[in-house]
């Protein structure tokens, strides 16, 4: 019987994703555990494995070609079975019909089941028919059993009459804004889906979070001293860095105040049992934020390596899901680039993110002297629906006391 492939949601909260490439084609022979394609996700490039074994008989979503979850993306035919001429109506509208009744050799990650009177429909589909004031009563799919997906909201999106009293989408892309005057040559570039996914939560993020901001400057005299004793023989990938102490600083800090180690949930405030601390990292695609789990409890060697194993991976595009969506806390430092202070945007559903800049000479009181000492501008970003100001003043000023004494960082 013929399989219909589906796309399976391969992350928290992912509605579609490019297929990159096909690493079959059609006819060849797969074997179950077998990888099909490479997909691009919103964070990193994942490859796609047969569920069941069979013989490739279409791919309905060409390669480069975005597809939602939900989606057939190729049909699997058992041995000796040929794939069934599509009806000439469902030929016009699906690009990949298929039996209705095949089982699926990837569990799609449906939503759930559609009420009896609402239209089945991708979230991704709502969503776009939302922005545009469509309905999607009366509309038939072309996704498996007639769901609506994204294509059939383009398709009836470029069909609809243009009036000029309609509503202007409340995000519009490149390819709808009207183009500003006076500008220049310029190439327009596609946005890939990890810049797609960040513009996307960087606006929820600012509209919906509360933010308050604090800052504070931290004395590194005594943890660069550490830091040249403690780097002493150590080769360049076993050297710890600046940005190491922070992330340790910041962990000591909520062990300290597990009060602020909590996301707010509406109705409920959730208090995180572990301390997993994210880690800006800066890749080709945009930035990602590579989960340090249990950072209290690493030892700074411990949390230097795990944390150069993660950046590496994270720019090469391999890591997994569960390695970069979560954490309680995050923290971003663009000290390395020479920025003196910045303000970061805090990543939902989290509470808080510390914001590092470079470590420049400034007097600097101590005791009854002025002196030039190497200061950094810490800055936390902090939501106030579940942090309050008390509270974020004391954790910023933990996390620059363990700067300020970083010795105690190393017990």
């Amino acid at each position: 019987m013929a399989t219909e492939l589906t796309l399976p949601a391969l992350s928290a909260g992912m509605e579609d994703a490019v297929i990159a490439a096909w690493l079959v084609g059609p006819g060849d022979r797969v074997e179950k555990g077998q990888p099909l394609a490479e997909v691009e996700t919103d964070k990193a490039t994942m490859e796609l494995e047969a569920e069941a074994p069979g013989r490739v008989g279409r791919l309905a979503v060409k390669a480069g070609t975005r597809a939602d979850v939900g989606q057939v993306i190729a049909v699997l035919l058992a041995e000796g079975e040929t794939l069934p001429a599509p009806a000439p109506e469902a030929a016009a509208s699906a690009p990949a019909p298929a039996p209705a009744s095949a089982p699926a050799a990837m569990a799609p990650a449906m939503g759930p089941a559609a009420e009896p009177d609402r239209p089945r429909a991708s979230p991704l589909a709502r969503r776009l028919a939302t922005q545009a004031g469509l309905t999607l009563d009366g509309l038939s799919g072309s996704g498996p059993k007639g769901r609506i997906v994204r294509v059939d909201i383009e398709r009836l999106i470029a069909s609809a009459p243009k009036e000029t009293t309609a509503e202007p989408a409340p995000e519009p892309t490149t390819a709808t804004a009207p183009i500003p005057p006076g500008l220049g040559p310029y190439e327009a570039r596609p946005v890939s889906q990890m810049r797609r996914t960040i513009a996307r939560r960087l606006v929820e993020a600012k509209q919906t979070i509360p933010h308050f901001y604090l800052e504070a400057e931290a004395d590194l005299e005594a943890l660069l001293t550490l830091r040249t004793q403690v780097n002493d023989g150590r080769e360049g990938a076993a050297r710890i860095s600046v940005n190491d102490f922070i992330v340790k600083a910041a962990a000591r800090a909520l062990a300290r105040l597990p009060e602020a180690n909590v996301i707010w949930r509406g109705d409920e405030l959730w208090q995180l049992s572990t301390i997993d601390i994210a880690v800006a990292v800066a890749t080709d695609g945009g930035l990602m934020t590579p989960i340090l789990r249990g950072a209290d409890r690493m030892s700074l060697g411990t949390l230097s390596a795990e944390m150069k194993d993660l950046a590496a991976r994270a720019r090469a595009g391999s890591l997994k899901p569960e390695e970069y969506q979560g954490g309680g806390f995050s923290v971003s430092n663009l000290g390395m680039y020479g920025v003196r202070s910045f303000s970061a945007i805090v990543n939902p559903p989290q509470s808080c993110i510390l914001a590092a800049g470079a470590a420049e000479r400034r007097p600097m009181g101590r005791g009854d002297q002025i002196v030039l000492a190497p200061v950094m501008s810490l800055t936390l970003s902090v939501d106030h629906r579940s942090v309050d100001g008390a509270l974020g003043a004391q954790l910023l000023a933990e996390i620059r006391k363990g700067l300020e004494d970083p010795m105690s960082l190393l017990l």
